[in-house]
């Protein structure tokens, strides 16, 4: 299994939402075709057809656990996968 299939199991999974890694999920969503875009210095804007995901990375360098979800809910809506 490839890293980005175990990121991919790891954010569906949906059991540890404030342990993913903020470079790991922008790494997921890049190679799942989503176009990046920085928004001021903190917070990057990802976006592809009608989904879009804004991350801003958290504590010890993690995705905040609220927008690991909406990232996850944005990947089931345009049923998106590796």
């Amino acid at each position: 299994m490839g890293k980005v299939s175990k990121i991919y199991e790891k954010l569906m999974a949906g059991q540890s939402d404030a342990n993913i890694s903020f470079d790991d999920l922008c790494f997921l969503l890049e190679r799942l075709g989503f176009a990046s875009r920085q928004q001021g210095t903190s917070h990057k804007v990802f976006k592809k057809g009608e989904g879009f995901v804004n991350l801003q990375e958290g504590n010890a360098g993690k995705a905040k656990p609220y927008q690991v979800r909406q990232a996850r809910e944005t990947l089931k809506n345009l049923n998106l996968h590796p």
